[in-house]
């Protein structure tokens, strides 16, 4: 039971930490633009890479 004395205060502390980490993601703009990431991965790139030189 002495345990919850220990755990309480620490839960609360990880939860305000983890509040506070999400309100600085959104000010900061991290979730400004939630699609071109993804699209990025799918778009064709054309220019062969620099180096490799087939003969």
């Amino acid at each position: 039971m002495s345990i919850l004395y220990l755990l309480i205060p620490l839960a609360l502390l990880l939860l305000g930490g983890a509040v506070w980490a999400f309100f600085w993601a959104v000010g900061s703009g991290q979730f400004d633009d939630l699609d071109t990431p993804a699209m990025r991965v799918v778009m064709d790139d054309d220019t062969k890479p620099q180096g490799d030189d087939e003969e």
